[in-house]
């Protein structure tokens, strides 16, 4: 897809570099920090699309980005109404993964798309189920991928996210970080 302004990815994720990547759209990648809160009574569903606005209006603050499309993006788990965001040690990614194993769970991620200082944010859901995962299995993979880095512990396309997970309802793109048919449709609009 060539675009009639230049893509920047406002991501760290080398798996949204991967996704867009095999969808042929070109881009570049600059990441900013940004701190990852959000309104305590804000509906779970709708925190990854925030949190993708949030990191989008990072970049809107500096004139160098005006005529390049931004396009950041985030990632939430939710099971038994509760929000599973990154772990932050080795016991709260197996609590985590405990809480998964055997059942299912909602994947939501949302984008944001800024251009010139208009901001277009959407999200897609896809709900996860999860055979019974053994405590030995959750520490091997823990131990071995380090899943700090991801919404509920796990990565869809490696150790358990490839062995346990046993259907799913909705995109493999979404559970992976970046729902690319919405991209692509929201992409869409700035086709040469």
């Amino acid at each position: 897809m060539n675009l009639n302004y230049p893509l920047i990815l406002g991501s760290k994720s080398p798996r949204r570099k991967e996704i867009l990547t095999k969808a042929g759209i070109e881009f570049t990648t600059e990441a900013k920090d940004t701190e990852e809160s959000y309104p305590i009574d804000m509906p779970h569903t709708e925190v990854a699309a925030f949190l993708a606005e949030k990191k989008a209006k990072t970049f809107a603050q500096d004139e160098k980005y005006i005529g390049k499309i931004i396009l950041t993006a985030d990632t939430t788990v939710l099971i038994d109404n509760e929000l599973l965001e990154k772990p932050q040690d080795e016991e709260e990614a197996f609590s985590m993964l405990s809480k998964l194993s055997g059942r299912a769970h909602q994947v939501v991620s949302g984008f944001c798309v800024l251009l010139n200082g208009k901001f277009e944010k959407y999200s897609d859901q896809t709900l996860v189920y999860f055979n019974p995962i053994e405590e030995k299995v959750i520490w091997d993979y823990i131990r071995n991928h380090k899943p700090f880095d991801k919404a509920g512990a796990y990565g869809i396309q490696e150790g358990i996210g490839l062995t346990h997970i046993e259907k799913l309802e909705g995109s493999y793109f979404t559970v992976m970080g970046l729902p690319i048919h919405k991209v692509y449709q929201a992409l869409s609009q700035f086709k040469k």
